[in-house]
């Protein structure tokens, strides 16, 4: 690598863009305007990353030194910005300001390139934010950031939630260009009454000092209020790219340029007022925008809790609390298969987590008491008591789940797709318009024209349709107890054709169940019974100890609950198991085979026989969905219940019993290869391979915590019977989306067709931009309340 100096050169900076004015630093013919940017570009070539300078010319930021980060060296500053940390590996996220464009992107995401000791970066570019996983043993926290550093990407770092913060804040930048814009065209327009209204001889004397007052207006709009449309249509030409901002920055050029020409030679006003006007509008429809992509966002992150009910401990006693009204310093009791809502420290008990929510490895990890457990970590063995450290935090549960959130900027860039072709299509438009007139020797038209066309046809609308309208369904949708993971996801619910039940916990309840015991149990033995019972989250469980009502526990070792069969432990050196026959060290006879059975050390004590309830109006609605939908009922219990569903189902639903978990999601796959689209409903504990498998999957819950990554929903118990309701607003939801591209169609040719007349003044096009993006965005409320309320929702 060739190095030498130069002083004075009027090169631009390689890296950042900017003007060289001191020391001009060559490398490999390359220049540099400092040391810092030189020293990325030496990164980036030692590690065969040159790539990032192929998506955009110079696009790094200028670095600066005054940083310091010594205080990333302290455990107490670590372990609030941290998301996870375990003995090998860190989970880190980060807000970067410095994130624009698509080479940030890729340069982001192959940090591992620049350090082995990351495993995997992932930006999410509407909330300018990077995780990180790394390596402890190879890289720290301050290391991550100094890297960062290095390559011009530092993070905002502070010790709130500077996500949140930040997805809150309003784009000052934008609100100020929109207040000077706004400020200058006020007094472009104050100048402009004389033209407008006819002058006076004694105007006239001032027709050229308003002319140049309107032109000193016009610069600061121009050159600043304007300056990122010139910028982003450059960006785009350099890379022989044409993007929806290019033929904005032409007009404004035009409009400007020929003010100027008018004022200099006093040939007339100019078109300062159109100038001013466009730039304020055109940022007021920015602005309109990005309230609009925030308030879907924030929607996604912020909005309401899940329907997950926490257990938490009160003088030895347990009460289920909201997860939203936990505060720092509550205990909790997380049962087998139950999510740990928020950082906490391990009080009481053997856990064993499965982190693959958090980190995609499946293997469970151990940890001891006084050991701090993060947030989505899943309890894998026996229940145990822990004390919450941190708030809980609804957008990292969110993002957890909906891993999607990655690809949002993707979604965010439809506009790019569409834009290369559709301002073609513009230009083709707008150049033979303005030809047309010239050859009629009509100038001002043919001005008119080209200006209208320009400004008039904007696809935004069809970007904003989608996302606005499937949002706007998400918040019905949360309203009334189903929250679904993302708006694809939406899509997905309205094309389903079939639906799997589970039984247990989804068509019954775990409310008022009738239970009775067949055999003898003495108190001591009832204890040993509940305090098994009381690590498992199985709605059988709950309603056995519900019935028993014990306050005091034994502990418990050895436990374990195997899916679709039961629960096992050694209760004060004695071995219990509950559960069906699977799970019992012996066979037993064939008239006690249903119910839960009870064996202690090698007695067996009797069977828990649990009449369970159906859910209320379970008639009326397995007749509504059987008119639209192929019903299936997949059950793991014995077949006690079969007449009782053969009453409630036609006789050509498949309902089958002792379903295993494997042969659930083998069903699911079997009717996914006729080309059904499958919706499943299940308790989200021995249901989840099934759940994750189908189209649509949806964990029922009742005041239980069985968040579960695989489901694309999540239902309130009290919210089934609205299911019909929902699948057919999902439905209406697309119809919604049809409309609205259909309304921006038809707005599009409309505007078109009266702008190549040359009788659409170009200011009234800039009016109608924010106008018909406003219009969408009203349509797909009213349109989505309107049909929230037609399907009972609202």
């Amino acid at each position: 690598m060739i190095e030498h100096h130069k002083i004075l050169s009027a090169s631009i900076c390689y890296h950042c863009g900017e003007e060289i004015t001191g020391i001009d630093r060559v490398i490999d013919d390359k220049h540099f305007c400092c040391a810092g940017c030189q020293g990325v570009y030496q990164i980036l070539a030692a590690n065969n990353m040159c790539a990032y300078y192929s998506y955009n010319d110079a696009p790094g930021k200028r670095l600066s030194h005054t940083s310091h980060f010594e205080y990333l060296d302290e455990p107490s500053v670590i372990k609030q910005l941290i998301d996870y940390q375990d003995e090998k590996s860190t989970i880190v996220t980060f807000y970067i300001p410095a994130i624009h464009c698509s080479s940030c992107i890729w340069l982001l995401e192959h940090l591992y390139k620049i350090n082995p000791a990351i495993f995997s970066s992932r930006i999410d570019f509407l909330k300018k934010q990077v995780t990180i996983s790394f390596k402890n043993q190879g890289l720290s926290l301050r290391n991550v950031v100094e890297t960062l550093v290095e390559i011009g990407y530092e993070p905002a770092i502070n010790l709130q939630d500077v996500v949140k913060e930040n997805s809150n804040s309003v784009n000052k930048s934008l609100i100020l260009k929109i207040a000077i814009a706004g400020f200058c065209m006020g007094n472009v327009m104050l100048f402009s009454f004389p033209e407008y209204f006819g002058l006076s001889g004694l105007e006239r004397q001032f027709q050229s000092l308003f002319g140049w007052l309107n032109l000193a207006f016009s610069i600061p709009v121009t050159f600043y209020c304007g300056r990122d449309y010139f910028v982003s249509a450059w960006n785009s030409l350099k890379h022989k790219h044409v993007n929806l901002d290019t033929p904005l920055a032409l007009i404004i050029a035009v409009l400007f340029l020929r003010t100027t020409y008018a004022v200099v030679f006093n040939i007339g006003p100019g078109f300062a007022d159109t100038l001013t006007g466009l730039v304020f509008l055109l940022l007021m429809g920015k602005w309109v925008k990005q309230r609009t992509y925030h308030h879907i966002s924030f929607d996604r992150d912020y909005r309401s809790y899940f329907p997950i009910a926490i257990t938490t401990l009160q003088d030895g006693k347990e009460k289920p609390k909201a997860i939203n009204e936990l505060t720092i310093g509550d205990r909790l009791w997380i049962r087998n298969g139950e999510l740990v809502p928020a950082d906490s420290i391990l009080m009481k008990g053997d856990a064993w987590l499965d982190m693959s929510f958090v980190t995609g490895e499946t293997e469970p990890q151990q940890k001891v008491l006084g050991e701090i457990i993060y947030a989505g970590g899943k309890q894998m063995g026996e229940g145990i008591e822990i004390e919450v450290v941190k708030n809980p935090s609804q957008s990292y549960l969110t993002s957890l789940w909906n891993k999607a959130h990655y690809t949002d900027n993707f979604k965010h860039n439809f506009n790019d797709s569409v834009a290369k072709y559709f301002s073609i299509a513009v230009f083709i438009i707008a150049f033979a318009a303005m030809g047309y007139w010239f050859f009629n020797s009509n100038t001002t038209k043919a001005w008119a024209a080209f200006t209208a066309v320009i400004i008039v046809a904007c696809p935004c609308v069809l970007a904003l349709s989608t996302p606005f309208t499937l949002s706007a369904i998400l918040s019905v949708f949360d309203r009334r107890g189903f929250y679904v993971k993302n708006t694809d996801a939406v899509e997905e619910l309205a094309k389903c054709s079939a639906i799997v039940f589970d039984k247990t916990g989804t068509l019954t309840t775990t409310e008022n169940a009738k239970i009775h015991f067949t055999g003898t149990l003495d108190q001591e033995e009832k204890k040993l019974v509940v305090s098994l019972l009381n690590h498992s989250s199985h709605p059988l469980s709950r309603q056995i100890l519900k019935s028993l009502s014990f306050n005091g526990f034994y502990a418990i070792s050895k436990y374990k609950e195997i899916p679709g069969k039961g629960i096992k432990g050694l209760v004060n050196n004695q071995m219990v198991y509950a559960g069906n026959q699977a799970i019992l060290p012996f066979d037993i006879k064939p008239i006690q085979q249903s119910g839960v059975h009870i064996v202690i050390n090698s007695a067996y004590k009797g069977t828990f026989v649990i009449e369970q309830q159906w859910r209320e109006g379970l008639d009326k609605l397995i007749s509504k969905l059987e008119d639209s939908f192929r019903l299936t009922v997949l059950s793991g219990d014995t077949n006690k219940d079969h007449e009782a569903l053969k009453k409630l189902f036609l006789p050509n639903a498949v309902v089958k019993f002792k379903q295993s978990p494997h042969d659930k999601l083998e069903a699911i796959l079997i009717q996914q290869k006729t080309g059904e689209k499958v919706m499943m409903l299940g308790d989200g504990l021995n249901d989840a391979g099934a759940l994750k498998q189908s189209n649509f999957g949806i964990a029922i819950t009742d005041n239980i915590n069985n968040f579960t990554p695989g489901c694309d929903g999540i239902l309130k118990g009290s919210s089934l019977n609205d299911l019909p309701n929902f699948h057919q607003l999902s439905k209406d939801g697309l119809k919604i989306i049809k409309i609205s591209f259909a309304i921006a169609i038809a707005y599009n040719c409309i505007g078109l067709y009266f702008a190549v007349q040359g009788t659409l003044y170009p200011l009234v096009a800039a009016v109608l931009m924010p106008i018909s993006t406003i219009t969408i965005i009203s349509f797909t409320t009213i349109a989505t309340r309107f049909f929230a309320r037609k399907n009972h929702l609202l």
